[in-house]
């Protein structure tokens, strides 16, 4: 039995025959803990939806406690109380860095208070089975202590627009120096890593606290064929706050995606090959921006191709994203795709403004009546609309480039974990792994890995492939940026993630409102290679003039 640490003040009223006497006796308060329950029900109730994929086998994961999650935190979180918690709720619910910052630096609030308030949220919800979101895996056993040290420096100087003290969840295949990355798979549940990837060295030295690490679609959501998003064998199905087994949280960012819009952390980092950040931000009602290939590193993060993954900020607003965008930028020497950019994206976003901004935008989306409606809001604020309607392009060779850039990027990473931890060393040896256990492993198959085992790509062929992919995917833009000066081209959710990865574009995903049903929906700005800081900058301008998100109404 896990000991508890938490103490509170009861008062027992005694009664006796005699005499009513009153005593002051001091117990433990129990620390809220995660108790496995009967998912038969929610199970069938997901059976009845539309979309298959979310017809689910399980909720919560059969190979990890989740009450491991804190346990390492419960100490240190002794004294921090409901009372605590719900005094800081009008501090930071929903609040952006920039208000943060100023609630620190005028003494309100401090770094230390804002980590408790999240490690007591994150736990409090989930713990609970009618509200919990499988949004996390792991927490930082330092994070407290790190939070203190940052409180100890001098608050007047403080950068309102600065990552500063500001607690970050991680996607799991992220490396942080002393934390387990999984990607979601048991075969990497003991990877211990020794050192940070560059990203996280990047958010370290801007003095970010790393608050744990966000579940995710298990090897990013390239080990099996029409399964749902948001599950891993490590941490279950990850579920969206918006409409808890009914809504999907989006892939492969979910946990990401569902924790930042449950106020579970200030931000979070996703990944991206092909919609992974686009996917869950505009699921979950954020603002989720992946970038141009290169602009931000890879190295140390568990891959599927290196063509064209990438990492990217996810957020609940557009000023936070430049913020976090501006943290992780820096050419890595490991990394043969890191590029230096000459922008700011913080400084980008001085006097916002759509006038005279050229928008190309999609006649098959005309008739969706939020697309409709933003366009309508855009023209009015002064943006220039051209409707284009594309050539039906093929990107053939997709499948191909991922299983076989997987097939030897996956071996590179896994041959720098250490032997002791981690046995599998090749996406073969992952196959074999999991089909030992594959009702706790694989509970919905290994479909896509067992096709990168027996793919056979040649070098020249891949070459060819991804030259030929990028081609048409820049065809598929260009014609139109060229044809009308476009400044961007708009898309909802992640419906042309595909094109824009192949192109190595960068795409931002802005809330763009709500469905009859409640399910949110993004209005998707497109740009060329390398502006990122323009779009910001135009989905910063649409976020002031719409302010379309709303909380989820049960995790406010």
């Amino acid at each position: 039995m896990k000991q508890l640490f938490c103490f509170i003040l009861v008062v027992f009223v005694i009664f006796s025959c005699k005499k009513e006497e009153k005593s002051i006796i001091v117990t433990e308060e129990a620390v809220p803990q995660w108790k496995p329950y009967d998912e038969s029900k929610d199970l069938e109730k997901t059976k009845t939806l539309e979309q298959s994929r979310m017809h689910l086998k399980l909720i919560n994961s059969k190979v990890k406690d989740k009450n491991d999650i804190w346990e390492s935190l419960n100490t240190q979180m002794a004294g921090f109380t409901n009372n605590d918690y719900q005094s800081l709720k009008p501090l930071i619910l929903d609040k952006s860095i920039p208000e943060l910052q100023n609630a620190i630096k005028i003494g309100d609030l401090s770094y230390e208070k804002l980590v408790k308030f999240y490690i007591y949220r994150i736990r409090k919800f989930e713990t609970d089975n009618m509200l919990s979101l499988n949004a996390v895996l792991s927490l930082n056993p330092q994070v407290i202590n790190e939070a203190r040290r940052l409180d100890e420096t001098d608050k007047s100087t403080i950068d309102m627009h600065s990552i500063y003290g500001m607690p970050i969840l991680l996607k799991d295949n992220i490396d942080v120096k002393g934390m387990v990355t999984t990607a979601g798979a048991v075969a990497l549940k003991d990877n211990r890593v020794d050192a940070d990837a560059f990203i996280t060295e990047r958010l370290k030295h801007q003095n970010a606290l790393i608050l744990g690490k966000a579940n995710l679609s298990e090897w990013a959501y390239f080990l099996c064929a029409g399964c749902p998003v948001g599950y891993s064998a490590i941490g279950g199905q990850t579920m969206n706050p918006y409409g808890r087994l009914v809504f999907e949280s989006g892939g492969s960012s979910s946990g990401s995606g569902a924790a930042v819009a449950a106020n579970f952390c200030v931000a979070a980092i996703g990944t991206e090959t092909s919609g992974s950040i686009l996917s869950p931000s505009s699921q979950n009602s954020l603002v989720g921006l992946k970038p141009t290939v290169g602009v931000l590193s890879r190295s140390g993060i568990v891959p599927i191709s290196s063509s064209l993954d990438t990492p990217g900020p996810m957020t609940k607003n557009v000023i936070d994203n430049a913020i976090v965008l501006d943290a992780m930028l820096g050419k890595d020497q490991k990394d043969k795709s890191s590029v230096s950019v000459n922008y700011s994206a913080i400084e980008a976003l001085k006097s916002p403004n759509l006038e005279g901004k050229k928008f190309g935008i999609f006649k098959e989306f005309v008739a969706d009546s939020l697309y409709n409606q933003a366009i309508s809001e855009i023209r009015k604020s002064g943006g220039l609309i051209f409707e284009i309607e594309p050539d039906q392009v093929a990107l053939p060779g997709f499948l191909t480039l991922l299983s076989a850039d997987m097939k030897t990027d996956l071996k590179v990473y896994l041959n720098n974990t250490d032997s002791n931890k981690v046995s599998v060393k090749s996406v073969e040896d992952i196959v074999n792994f999991n089909s030992k256990d594959s009702l706790k492993r694989i509970p919905y198959g290994q479909q896509l890995f067992d096709g990168i085992v027996q793919d056979g790509t040649s070098f020249e062929e891949l070459t060819d492939i991804k030259r030929q992919l990028e081609i048409s995917g820049r065809r598929y833009f260009d014609s139109f940026f060229d044809k009308y000066g476009l400044d961007a081209i708009l898309s909802i959710n992640n419906h042309h993630a595909g094109y824009a990865a192949v192109a190595k574009y960068p795409a931002l995903t802005v809330p763009m409102g709500y469905t009859a049903s409640g399910e949110p929906k993004g209005l998707t700005f497109i740009g060329k290679q390398f502006t990122e800081d323009k779009l910001l900058y135009y989905g910063k301008a649409f976020e002031d003039l719409t302010g379309y998100r709303i909380a989820p109404q049960d995790y406010k």
